[in-house]
């Protein structure tokens, strides 16, 4: 039987995917020639909600309120936007086979279609436990977090085991942010990571002192430098104890693992180029075959500002690809080309009544201002990244919009600077005078 024929085929419904979709649409689409195909069961949303706002245990998010594209302040596309605006939202859909040389693509339904333009946007899943053979990580109530029926799992457990214990297991953003989480939901937590700090690549050990001592003021308990070995279960399969690589065992209710993510190449994994873990792609997304574009997470991208190549796990820098390479396919119909991305890293996150962002590049020897008074009511710290004598990041805690975006553009501009001293005098107010 012939395969159906789609001008434009979507894979992946995530961040990229939404943002993506709503880039066709205001480039004009005609209906029917864009078809997006998600393993999920709902319409692209803003997954950082996930480990946030979704587990507070008062005014919860909820779908359809976090749907695409309401992180960056733009309409929300619930499911009846894609077809007011002529698009095929396959939902359940996995994509099992492709092939790039007939340009095909094959459900694991068994559906086949054939493509005029694809554009990659499976995003990552995961680090499993499971994966290094950890002696019971098939036990309940381990639980991973990467879309909303995770979540929602989550979420119960949460509220079973209220008053009660839970580990997390991993430093990083998920481990961080998820750990804020279930002891605002009142649950006993302890966070192992083998690390010798919270967020060992970005924070720096002065950094990540401050917001290890603000979470054992929440009553957190912080385990470092030691990795999990082993669960123990109950007779129902239900896990009871998380074993330590350094001889300790900590008895708990749930077990949480953010450890990590790994890019989901799926069926074209062999079949690209690919480089440091995902698609070799140029400054518009262009894999190495015709007409198949990668955004996102699993696309390895010139970084114009620094002169090499990079794959980035971030919500924003999986928007703003997304929305190149849109502009490039549109572009390219016409004969036209477009800019060459030049994305500036950003970073953020949120916990309790921390906020703190971070832009460019954490290289050379970093500054921190501000962190003797950090913690009292209404005060700021931050660090700037000098490398070659020009300030090449920089990072905030509790910054307004207005005082974020002056960071942004010293990341962007890489000012000189004459000395260290002159950033610790000046704080904040070196950013204002760029």
């Amino acid at each position: 039987m012939d395969a159906a024929m789609l001008k434009y085929v979507l894979v992946g419904g995530g961040v990229a995917g939404g943002y993506a979709a709503r880039e066709f649409v205001k480039l004009g689409v005609d209906p029917g020639e864009l078809a997006i195909f998600s393993k999920e069961a709902v319409a692209p949303y803003e997954r950082p909600a996930l480990s946030k706002a979704y587990l507070f245990p008062e005014s919860p998010a909820r779908l359809p309120g976090f749907h695409t594209c309401v992180g960056s302040g733009g309409e929300r596309q619930a499911p009846e936007w894609y077809a007011d605006n002529g698009i095929d939202l396959h939902l359940n859909s996995e994509i099992a086979k492709a092939d790039t040389k007939s340009k095909t693509i094959t459900t694991a339904a068994g559906k086949t279609f054939e493509y005029g333009s694809l554009l990659i946007a499976t995003g990552s899943t995961f680090i499993n436990l499971a994966d290094f053979k950890t002696p019971g990580a098939d036990a309940g109530g381990i639980h991973y977090l990467r879309e909303v029926n995770d979540a929602d799992n989550l979420v119960r457990e949460m509220k079973d085991i209220k008053g009660g214990e839970a580990v997390v297991v991993g430093g990083g953003y998920i481990g961080v942010e998820l750990a804020a989480c279930l002891a605002l939901n009142s649950i006993r937590v302890t966070m192992v990571f083998p690390d010798p700090h919270f967020m060992p690549r970005l924070f720096t050990p002065e950094i990540a002192s401050f917001y290890e001592g603000y979470y054992k003021g929440k009553g957190i308990n912080i385990i470092k430098g030691t990795s999990v070995t082993a669960f123990e279960k109950d007779d129902q399969g239900n896990v009871t104890k998380v074993i330590l690589g350094d001889g300790r065992s900590l008895s708990t209710n749930l077990v949480v693992v953010g450890i990590g993510a790994k890019p989901r190449l799926g069926p074209f994994k062999g079949q690209l180029e690919e480089e440091k873990g995902g698609f070799k792609v140029d400054a518009s997304f262009r894999t190495s075959a015709q007409d198949v574009y990668a955004v996102g997470d699993v696309a390895t991208f010139p970084m114009k500002m620094y002169g090499d190549r990079r794959r980035v796990e971030h919500v924003d820098h999986a928007r703003k690809s997304a929305i190149q390479a849109v502009q490039a396919i549109k572009a390219g119909e016409k004969g036209e080309t477009v800019d060459e991305y030049d994305y500036l890293p950003f970073f953020y996150s949120r916990s309790f009544d921390l906020s703190w962002q971070f832009y460019g590049d954490n290289t050379g020897e970093s500054v921190i201002w501000g962190l003797d008074q950090a913690g009292a009511s209404g005060s700021k710290f931050g660090a700037y990244w000098v490398n070659d004598g020009k300030v090449v990041g920089a990072f905030l805690e509790g910054g307004s919009p207005d005082e974020n975006k002056l960071l942004a553009r010293v990341a962007r501009e890489r000012p000189s600077v004459g000395s260290k001293q002159e950033l610790l005098s000046a704080g904040l107010d070196f950013a204002t005078k760029i």
